[in-house]
């Protein structure tokens, strides 16, 4: 019986690759870098950022060195911590002033909520700066549970970061349904860890995935 919708974060209720390519492009003239090509060094950024924030959920690096990875990687530079926190600094400020919720993410919220479900949230990020990002897009006073990999032995698509977050639900993985963007972590790693999934195609990506979605506008789902 479905007692839960378990959301993620990034690019399913926040636009975060929206966000990304703002700040950078504004970022990068001041580093003395062209933008002659921006969709090539936006997608350069975040396979960088996707690969070191990885290692992140590993536990191979912290949370302050997966950003210093992304920024020598991307710049060739051989910068020391000091000044790579500096560098990341400029895009940060101009990443969190980009933070907007999709359109579609309250209505959605609300109408779990008023099904009678717990809206409940998984993301694979910082809790701190999860949090802030659900403060400054208005969705935090819809969100029952938020559960960041922070607080979970390992991120997702690790089985334990399912299994985990049910615990801390309190109820059976069979009762949750979860509702993301990514095929690995948000689709086939619930499913592989007993909950129910629907992966959110905004862009229609994934017509093999016979449980998708294109807006959040479809949950919860009927019946």
């Amino acid at each position: 019986m479905l007692k839960v919708v378990l959301f993620d974060l990034d690019d399913t209720l926040v636009d975060q690759e929206g966000a990304s390519r703002a700040a950078l492009l504004d970022w990068l003239p001041g580093l003395g870098l062209d933008l002659d090509d921006p969709d090539e060094l936006v997608t350069a950024w975040l396979t960088i950022a996707e690969a070191a924030y990885s290692r992140y959920q590993r536990r191979e690096i912290t949370f302050a060195e997966q950003r210093r990875v992304r920024v020598r990687e991307f710049l060739g530079a051989d910068a020391s911590d000091d000044e790579a926190d500096e560098l990341f600094s400029g895009y940060l400020s101009r990443y969190e002033r980009a933070w907007t919720a999709f359109d579609d993410a309250v209505p959605a919220l609300r109408r779990v909520h008023d099904a009678g479900l717990v809206v409940a949230l998984l993301t694979n990020g910082d809790a701190a700066h999860q949090r802030l990002k659900l403060d400054r897009t208005g969705l935090t006073d819809h969100l029952d549970v938020v559960v960041a990999s922070d607080d979970l032995p390992a991120g997702k698509p690790d089985p334990r970061a399912y299994a985990v977050t049910c615990e801390i639900l309190g109820v059976a993985a069979g009762d949750v349904l979860m509702v993301g963007n990514d095929v690995e972590k948000d689709y086939q790693g619930p499913l592989d860890a007993g909950l129910g999934a629907v992966l959110l195609d905004r862009e229609d990506r994934h017509p093999e995935i016979p449980d998708r979605i294109k807006t959040l506008d479809e949950v919860p789902p009927a019946g």
